[in-house]
């Protein structure tokens, strides 16, 4: 399948997905991997066209490169779930879940009920996609 036809493809999942949960989503941006977010409920989503092994080794080596520990990390399937938090005691969570072969959903969570920090999450979310290009 073509890069673009990936891209668009977890496009499409990420946002039919908020639409079938019945939650409004917010999507920014021009294309998986290109910026595409979605945001619900203060879990800011975005898909990547990788695997999710290596979406998940990305992950948690920013958490280390950051000092930022793992306090808790659970599997369930195709989603691996993380929690942590920042240096300042800021809680984070990452869900990583496989979207198909090569393609990855990242959700981050920062902050806490009602104070979520959209420009946070989004931070984080430009680290993976950095380490994920190189």
């Amino acid at each position: 399948m073509p890069e673009m036809s990936k891209k668009w493809l977890a496009a499409i999942t990420v946002v039919g997905w908020g639409l079938l949960s019945g939650c409004a989503a917010v999507v920014v941006g021009t294309g998986a991997g290109a910026g595409a977010y979605t945001y619900i409920n203060g879990e800011l989503a975005r898909s990547y066209p990788a695997p999710y092994r290596r979406t998940l080794e990305v992950s948690t080596q920013i958490l280390k490169d950051l000092n930022m520990p793992i306090k808790e990390q659970t599997s369930e399937g195709e989603r691996t779930t993380i929690v942590t938090e920042r240096r300042d005691g800021t809680p984070m969570t990452l869900k990583i879940t496989i979207v198909a072969l090569d393609v990855t959903e990242v959700s981050v969570r920062t902050g806490r009920v009602g104070f979520w920090n959209r420009d946070l999450s989004e931070q984080f979310h430009e680290f993976i996609s950095q380490r994920l290009t190189q």
